[in-house]
């Protein structure tokens, strides 16, 4: 049941990913973004006596965690709206580079030489994508510094995230799922509303309310966090395999890319999408602990 539910909250988020494009082409990055956080946090809302109880110190913490994310949420946004979906989903991989080295760098943590294997074959894996055929007419060169700059939002979304999985991990030892969960999808609603206030962004909420992806987004959001959630308290679940098939949202964006937005190079982007998880794989085989 465990492994169905990692492969489920994996796939869910791949489609997430292609969900969170399709509602930018009718509503800006932060009508989807607030809609998205509200609809999201309306979800969990049933969940809040489980919520309560917190010592006053984990508020603080948890406001950090969702400041975190507020910004990662923005990055990401704005890179998926730019950048092809297969490559955007090759890129989220990075992820657990920075996963690894803040819990080397925060936590202490160490890493045997397979380990080490693991992660350069990571970072070959994404620097491979570089090197893809690239189109010769003008068109292209004109792109091709626009992109680099959403590419490392992309990244710069992976690191934040990385970040977020930290806290995760030091919150989750003295918190439950519900009372993470709950707070930080509250303060982000907060964080996104204060946000569009001070900077008088136009919200257009009915327009945005109608748009069906931005309810898909959110769904999936909160059945894919819980369907986790659950999974990680299961008995004999292994963090090994589970961190594996949390990868399989990376094969549906891009096929989403191939079938759906008819991108190119995907043979390309399968391979080194192939090298990451192979490195990944590595990472978790050798060691009980690592996490993304």
């Amino acid at each position: 049941m465990w492994i169905a539910l990692v492969l489920f909250y994996g796939i869910c988020k791949g489609i997430r990913e292609v969900g969170k494009k399709e509602a930018l082409k009718t509503s800006s990055t932060f009508e989807v973004l607030l809609i998205y956080s509200a609809i999201s946090f309306l979800f969990v809302l049933p969940d809040f006596k489980n919520a309560m109880g917190l010592e006053a110190k984990y508020y603080g913490y948890i406001g950090i965690k969702s400041s975190v994310i507020f910004l990662a949420w923005i990055f990401s946004f704005i890179a998926i709206k730019k950048l092809p979906i297969s490559l955007y989903g090759v890129l989220d991989l990075s992820r657990v580079l920075f996963a690894s080295f803040s819990g080397l760098i925060i936590l202490h943590e160490t890493m045997n030489l397979l380990q080490w294997t693991g992660l350069a074959l990571v970072c070959i894996g994404l620097i491979s994508l570089k090197f893809s055929k690239k189109k010769t007419c003008e068109s292209s060169e004109k792109t091709q510094k626009p992109q680099t700059a959403f590419v490392i939002l992309a990244f710069a979304s992976c690191a934040l995230n990385g970040i977020s999985g930290l806290l995760d991990k030091i919150l989750m030892r003295q918190i439950n799922s519900s009372q993470l969960q709950f707070w930080y999808m509250l303060f982000i609603v907060l964080l996104y509303t204060a946000y569009s206030i001070i900077t008088k962004q136009n919200i257009r909420i009915v327009k945005t309310l109608k748009n069906p992806w931005v309810w898909l987004i959110s769904i999936l959001f909160v059945i894919s966090d819980r369907a986790l959630f659950i999974a990680n308290g299961m008995e004999g679940s292994r963090i090994t395999v589970m961190t594996m098939l949390k990868q399989s949202g990376t094969l549906v964006t891009i096929l989403a890319g191939k079938f759906i937005y008819k991108e190119e190079s995907i043979l390309h982007k399968l391979i080194c999408a192939a090298i990451i998880v192979t490195g990944i794989l590595f990472g978790v085989l050798f060691k009980d602990e690592f996490t993304i």
